[in-house]
């Protein structure tokens, strides 16, 4: 009657070895450790630089516990605080002997000391937050006006290229701030502009006027495609910076939206407020512009000249100058992928782009005009710009599809693409707000929460034994599984743990501890009625699951509202108690019985059971069954 068969025994076995192995590496701590990463898009973070980093720690006799590669950046890891300060010094000496123009980002950290075998069954400790692990938080403000100004330079470019297909004929197109104006010479020359503008730039609204003996055409963008403007440079930061920030290997960084205008960016582990500044500055800007094709231009490559009104001077990554004309042709917002590969006909590297509409109708029609000509693209970094390539133009190309070759290795090819994917900043941001926490602050609230999470298991644990005896035993080994079955879990899908979630924690112990009390009392309530101990056993389990399974599912509803419309810290504390609910009505039920199956179920001659004390009510008596 109480008996599992043996595929649930091997569940439970399967459960517990599981559970164990990836919650184990949540008890070896984090140690202090140095991360390497790459300050600008074309520098790369290699086996060299790993040789490197290693060389100058031991010239330096700092003891390293570890010195791993992991993805686009270095960590280092040591065994001590003063340690991993002295390899910091050490390290940005050897890797940036000009403080002005730094190659990498050399930043305090922490990471796992999980041992290898740990990590190569991909067993990794919980993500802990800002809260716990200590960091750096900041808060960006998004300069809207810029966005709004930077899209009404895009769309005077539109302009100018819309009436030139149209023939439309006018005195000139200027930007003034967030307006574009357009002067004609005639009324009817601006009516069939208006026309233009109606049909294609929805976006627009218009005002007429008179400009000495010209007609002028104010074109300004609309309060409603102004907020949409905004909406879409806010959520592209965002991406961008999730993009860069993923790219230099910060652990679970929480980028999000706060008000209209804001992103908050914490950086658990990550100890530099200086660098962590660097991380959130590593963001580039892509241009495509015309090369300067001019005498003028030649002679200002070669230094012999001056470079010509309306063009700039930027140098590719080889040193050679190229100027190149100040219009802007596309930007990195008309790029909706890049991928590496190679050329069909020579084998050379190239970088294969794709264009959204607009961007492929203007691709198009400037490499039908300028055949044989030099096309730039320009990578702009911390107010810096550079060539990343300058093609020849050979054909005319269509169909959104780009190829960029010439003069490119494979690794640069790979890193031209990873670099354009990335995406830009559609409007500038300044920090207004940052904050610091420790690794002492960290670990102090780390202490507080394993202290009560601890404390709430030990008094639960010893108010079960004393009144179910035996049976509260079995609920104490459950909620011990429980425990350890949630940090699992959380470790597995590598959620991040916040101080409330660690609260959920707490609360999730006392109400995984209900099912079981439900069920000794179920079991208390048969013994009551006369019924054998084994059947007490099998009818308490069974009538007790449908209670449970209510209780728990009204719960897990009220967690999952939680979790859709919260944010922030109260996101945190839905995660852990909805998965909580989930692990403590598997524990609680399935577990518990296994266990009090596999001590009672082989007794086929079962008298009592060690349940507490029973009172019967008919009779006023208690009877303690043991």
């Amino acid at each position: 009657m109480n008996r599992y068969p043996v595929w649930k025994y091997v569940i439970i076995v399967i459960a517990m070895v599981v559970g164990g192995l990836y919650a184990l590496p949540n008890f070896f701590g984090e140690a202090p450790a140095v991360q390497v990463s790459s300050a600008k898009s074309l520098v790369k973070v290699d086996a060299a630089t790993l040789a490197q980093v290693e060389a100058a720690l031991k010239s330096a006799s700092i003891e390293v516990d570890q010195a791993v590669l992991e993805g686009a950046s270095i960590r280092v890891r040591l065994n001590s605080t003063d340690a991993q300060l002295k390899a910091k010094d050490v390290i940005q000496k050897a890797l940036v002997p000009d403080a002005s123009d730094p190659g990498y980002v050399v930043a305090l950290n922490l990471v796992s000391r999980s041992p290898g075998w740990l990590s190569a069954l991909r067993a990794s400790p919980m993500y802990l937050g800002l809260d716990l692990r200590g960091g750096v938080h900041f808060m960006l403000q998004v300069d809207m006006q810029a966005a709004l100004t930077k899209r009404a330079e895009s769309m005077a470019g539109d302009l100018r290229t819309a009436l030139r297909e149209k023939n439309i004929r006018h005195s000139g197109i200027n930007r003034e701030g967030q307006t574009v104006e357009v002067k004609f010479r005639d009324a009817a020359t601006l009516a069939a502009a208006q026309a233009v503008l109606q049909d294609q730039f929805p976006d627009l609204q218009t005002v007429e006027s008179t400009s000495g003996t010209d007609l002028k055409l104010t074109a300004s963008i609309k309060p409603v495609a102004a907020l949409r403007i905004q909406n879409q440079a806010l959520k592209q930061n965002i991406t961008t910076l999730h993009n860069r920030i993923n790219e230099l290997g910060v652990a679970e960084p929480v980028i999000q939206q706060q008000g209209l205008d804001r992103i908050v960016v914490e950086l658990p582990g990550v100890q530099d407020t200086a660098k962590a500044k660097d991380i959130l500055g590593r963001t580039a800007t892509l241009e495509v512009r015309m090369v300067d094709e001019s005498a003028e231009a030649r002679a200002a490559e070669s230094g012999t000249g001056v470079v010509p009104f309306g063009s700039e001077r930027y140098l590719e990554r080889n040193g050679q100058p190229v100027i190149v004309k100040k219009q802007v042709i596309l930007t990195g917002e008309n790029l909706t992928d890049a991928q590496p590969g190679f050329d069909s006909q020579t084998q050379e590297p190239t970088v294969n782009l794709n264009l959204d509409a607009k961007g492929t109708r203007i691709f198009r029609d400037v490499t039908r005009d300028n055949v044989g000509k030099r096309m730039a693209i320009l990578l702009f970094e911390k107010g810096k710009g550079e060539v990343v390539t300058a093609p020849v133009i050979r054909t005319e190309i269509g169909g959104g599809r780009v190829q960029i070759s010439g003069r490119m290795t494979t690794v640069e090819a790979n890193d031209t693409a990873l670099l354009l994917r990335s995406g830009s900043l559609a409007a500038p941001m300044e920090i207004i707000e940052e904050t610091t926490i420790g690794p002492s602050l960290g670990a102090e609230n780390i202490a507080k929460g394993f202290n009560s999470v601890t404390w709430g298991f030990v008094a639960v644990t010893i108010f079960m034994c004393i009144y179910y005896m035996l049976f509260g035993v079995f609920s104490s080994i459950s909620l011990a599984f429980n425990l350890l079955l949630l940090v699992a879990v959380l470790s597995m899908l590598q959620a991040t743990l916040t101080l409330p979630g660690m609260a959920a924690m707490a609360l999730v112990l006392g109400m995984a501890i209900d099912s079981n009390v439900l069920i000794n009392e179920r079991i208390r309530e048969e013994l009551r009625n006369g019924a054998s101990a084994q059947a007490a056993i099998h009818t308490g389990y069974d009538r007790a699951w449908a209670t449970i399974f209510d209780s728990n599912i009204t719960t897990l509803i009220a967690g999952l509202a939680l979790l859709a419309f919260g944010s922030g810290p109260v996101r945190g504390f839905a995660v852990v108690h909805c998965l909580g609910i989930m692990t403590s009505m598997f524990s609680g039920v399935f577990f518990s019985r296994g266990v009090v199956n596999f001590w009672y179920g082989r007794q086929s001659r079962l008298k009592t059971v060690s349940i507490g004390t029973i009172w019967r009510p008919d009779s006023g008596t208690a009877v303690k069954a043991e």
